[in-house]
C-alpha cells in the first residue's frame, strides 16, 4: 500500500476549526503553569497581588479553566471515528493502525514531560484511549451510560472529599507552599538538569490528577465524541439550526453560574468547587460549541473558521510547539523570564504566540501535508514513511 488514499477523503474543517479553539483555551491554562512555580503549589505570587493580577486570574477560571480540555477530549472521541474510516479507506486492519498511534502518543506524550512540561495530556489521553479502543464497538447507548457513570462517579468523589476530607492535613501550609513555589521558579531558571528534574518532581500529582479527575472525564468525553462521531454530527451543521441556540441558551447560565462558583470558591485547591466546575464545564463548553459552529457558518464571520482550521489541523505540533515556546521563554534555557511577567502579560503572551500559531500553521500547510509531529505520529500508526509534501487527497466539508 501507499500512503496516497484510495479515495477522495472528506475532512470536517468545523472539527479542525474547534479543536484550533480549544489550543487556544489550553494554552491559557498552560501558560501560568509554564510562567511561575506558584501556580503549581496553588498559591499566588505576592510580586503579583494587584486588583488586577485577581481579576485576570479569575477571569480564567471564569470562563477558561477546567472548560477546554473537555472540548479537546470530546473532539479526540470525534476524530477516533474519522481514523476508523481513514484505516478503512486505504484498506488497512484499524486495530494494529490505532494501537501503534496509541503507543506513539505515549511516547510522544512522555517525552514531552522530561523535556518540555511537566503538564502533559498526551500520556493521560493514550491511555485513556486503550479503554475507548477496547469499547469501539459498544452501542452508543451504552457509551453514554458508560461516561455518565465516570462522570458521576468523579463528582461523588470530588463532594465526598470536599465534605469529609481535611484539606489541610494533606496540603501544606500557605508558607510552606510559597516556599515550594519559590524553589520550584528557581528550578526552572536553571539548566536542562534543574529543568528537567522540575518537571520529574511534578510527576506524582500528574498521575493523582489523571487517575483521580482528568483520565475518567477524558474519557467520558471521549465516549460522547465516539457517538457524536458515528452521526457525523459535525458534518452536517448548517449554523441555522434550532438546537444550537437552545444549547447557548443552557450552557451560558448553567455553566457560568458553576464556573462563578468555582472562582468565588477559590479554584482547584477546593474539592466542592473543582465539583462545581466538572458539574457544569459541559454546559459551558458546550455552548462554546454552538457559538462558534454559529459564527463560523454565518457570511460575516466565516473567516474565524478559515483561521483556526489551520492550527487545528495540526494540534498536535501547536500543542508541543506551545509548550517549546514555553520552555525558551520562561526557563533558563532560554529567556530566563520565569516569574517576571504579571497574570496580564501573560495572558497576552499566550494570545501573541497563538495568532502567529494560526499565521505559521496556514503557510505550513500551503507546502506540506502534515505538521512535524503529526508527520512522526503518522509515520508511526501506518508502519512507514508517510509523504512530506503536497496535500492529502480530500474533499473539504464545512
Amino acid at each position: 500500500m501507499t500512503d496516497r488514499p484510495v479515495a477522495p477523503r472528506s475532512r470536517v474543517h468545523d472539527v479542525d476549526a474547534l479543536r484550533g479553539f480549544a489550543l487556544l483555551g489550553i494554552f491559557v491554562v498552560n501558560i501560568t503553569f509554564m510562567a511561575s512555580g506558584y501556580p503549581g503549589n496553588l498559591v499566588t505570587d505576592p510580586a503579583y497581588s494587584a486588583p488586577l493580577d485577581h481579576a485576570v486570574h479569575d477571569l480564567s477560571l471564569l470562563f477558561v479553566d477546567m472548560k477546554f480540555y473537555l472540548l479537546f477530549s470530546f473532539l479526540f472521541g470525534y476524530s477516533f471515528t474519522l481514523q476508523m474510516k481513514s484505516a478503512a479507506a486505504a484498506g488497512a486492519a484499524f486495530e494494529p493502525r490505532m494501537l501503534r498511534r496509541i503507543a506513539g502518543l505515549f511516547t510522544l506524550g512522555v517525552l514531552h514531560i522530561v523535556f518540555l512540561y511537566a503538564g502533559d495530556v498526551l500520556t493521560t489521553y493514550a491511555l485513556a484511549c486503550l479503554v475507548l479502543f477496547w469499547m469501539r464497538a459498544v452501542t452508543n447507548r451504552t457509551a453514554l451510560r458508560v461516561a455518565a457513570a465516570l462522570y458521576g462517579l468523579v463528582l461523588a468523589s470530588l463532594v465526598l472529599s470536599g465534605i469529609f476530607l481535611d484539606t489541610s492535613a494533606i496540603l501544606p501550609a500557605t508558607d510552606v507552599a510559597r516556599a515550594n513555589a519559590e524553589q520550584a521558579t528557581a528550578a526552572m531558571l536553571g539548566g536542562w538538569g534543574d529543568v528537567i528534574g522540575e518537571n520529574l518532581s511534578g510527576l506524582p500529582l500528574l498521575v493523582m490528577q489523571a487517575v483521580t479527575l482528568q483520565g475518567p472525564t477524558a474519557l467520558a468525553m471521549f465516549l460522547l465524541g465516539l457517538v457524536a462521531g458515528r452521526g457525523q454530527l459535525l458534518a452536517r451543521v448548517r449554523g441555522d439550526e434550532p438546537i444550537l441556540r437552545r444549547i447557548q441558551w443552557i450552557g451560558y447560565p448553567v455553566g457560568l453560574t458553576g464556573s462563578a462558583v468555582f472562582t468565588i470558591g477559590g479554584g482547584t485547591g477546593h474539592a466542592l468547587a473543582v465539583a462545581a466546575s466538572v458539574a457544569t464545564a459541559p454546559f459551558l463548553a458546550a455552548a462554546y460549541i454552538a457559538t462558534l459552529l454559529r459564527m463560523m457558518h454565518s457570511p460575516r464571520t466565516a473567516w474565524i473558521r478559515s483561521a483556526l482550521a489551520p492550527a487545528g489541523r495540526i494540534a498536535l505540533t501547536n500543542y508541543l510547539g506551545q509548550s517549546a515556546i514555553g520552555l525558551l521563554i520562561f526557563t533558563g534555557i532560554g529567556l530566563g523570564a520565569a516569574g517576571s511577567l504579571s497574570p496580564l502579560e501573560t495572558m497576552l503572551l499566550a494570545l501573541a504566540v497563538f495568532v502567529a500559531q494560526l499565521v505559521v500553521s496556514a503557510i505550513w500547510l500551503r507546502r506540506y501535508r502534515y505538521g512535524p509531529a503529526e508527520w512522526v505520529l503518522r509515520w508511526i500508526t501506518i508502519g512507514r514513511r508517510p509523504a512530506w509534501r503536497g496535500t492529502p487527497v480530500e474533499t473539504p466539508v464545512p
